[in-house]
């Protein structure tokens, strides 16, 4: 019971025009801005990195943690939020850093780029966005946000942590984030490891005041159905426990997960309050994905299901190391 998935090449350059980066070189002994996260949320619960700055100058990948999160020529850091839900509910974007609105945009529509009714956005692939003067050359920039949510004007002086708008899934964008860029002049710079003349590795917190933990691919959700959900219905934001009223037909364990590279495994349980271990099933991936997930589960016997406590578990398994884990408990009542 195994759904399709879908993969996309998920890209986020730098607006143009008003929002252009600055081209003068600046002094050696210009300082940088001390960063917070770009995004009101709880980082590893209700939001992840998606994809980091690109550090491997020719053609290939190579992300801040030696590993290929990031597309090639990838010029920030996505902020991704788990579903179109939570976007629709709205995740706040916030200013990195105190700094002088430098440029806005708005009015895009928030529409997967795939789609055959998304709009050209040559030219304005940022999508709604903000960028930030932080002085003495150093400039952050915060695309795809959410269509007509922008609460600041150009010129505007910001703080640290003052609200831009919301995550929103504009421009050149197949996934509701905030593509967070950091320059020093026209330089891209990675915040993770200011000195981009290394092809990887982290440097302590880098220009974050704390930076978020790096992690190379993780669970965005799982929860229990009486079938196998769309592919659309994951992505949409479907209830982790989502079993309907009376004995259900079937108990499906579901996982949408980011970042699968081929050989990844991973691994679906089901424990009843019955005699009988566990029942699991593993599954590994053909090849890289961005985006996938998984569901199986067993029909309910004759007589129906044994009434009690259920535990369900969709482990991301990497090699032998596990990636992630997310739990479901309910309870099934006696008919």
């Amino acid at each position: 019971m195994t759904p399709e998935t879908r993969t996309g090449r998920l890209r986020a350059p730098f607006l143009r025009a008003a929002l252009a980066c600055a081209a003068t070189a600046l002094p050696a002994s210009a300082e940088p801005p001390a960063l917070g996260l770009p995004i009101d949320c709880t980082f590893g619960e209700t939001c992840y990195i998606q994809q980091y700055v690109d550090r491997d100058p020719g053609p290939g990948q190579r992300d801040v943690g030696c590993n290929g999160l990031a597309n090639d020529g990838h010029k920030g850091t996505d902020f991704g939020i788990p579903t179109l839900a939570d976007m629709a509910a709205g995740v706040p974007v916030i200013a990195a850093a105190p700094g002088v609105v430098r440029g806005v945009r708005d009015g895009m529509p928030d529409i997967d780029t795939t789609d055959p009714a998304a709009p050209n956005v040559s030219g304005r692939e940022c999508g709604n966005g903000v960028a930030i003067d932080h002085g003495d050359g150093w400039e952050t920039q915060y695309c795809h946000m959410r269509n007509g949510s922008l609460a600041v004007k150009q010129g505007q002086q910001v703080a640290r942590g003052e609200v831009l708008g919301l995550v929103g899934m504009s421009g050149e964008a197949t996934f509701p984030h905030v593509h967070f860029s950091v320059r020093e002049g026209n330089a891209v710079i990675d915040p993770f490891n200011p000195d981009m003349t290394r092809d990887c590795g982290a440097a302590d917190d880098g220009l974050w005041l704390a930076a978020p933990p790096y992690r190379d691919g993780g669970l965005l959700a799982a929860g229990i159905l009486d079938r196998v959900p769309s592919y659309e219905e994951v992505k949409a934001g479907l209830p982790l426990q989502a079993l309907p009223e009376g004995a259900p037909a079937a108990l499906v364990v579901w996982g949408y997960a980011y970042a699968g590279l081929e050989g990844d495994v991973v691994e679906i349980v089901l424990d009843a309050p019955d005699d009988a271990p566990p029942r699991s099933h593993s599954e590994a991936l053909p090849r890289w994905q961005p985006f996938f997930y998984r569901a199986w589960g067993i029909r309910a016997p004759e007589g129906g299901f044994a009434p009690g406590a259920y535990r369900g578990e969709v482990v991301h398994r990497r090699g032998e190391n596990v990636l992630d884990r997310r739990e479901i408990r309910f309870e099934l009542p006696a008919p």
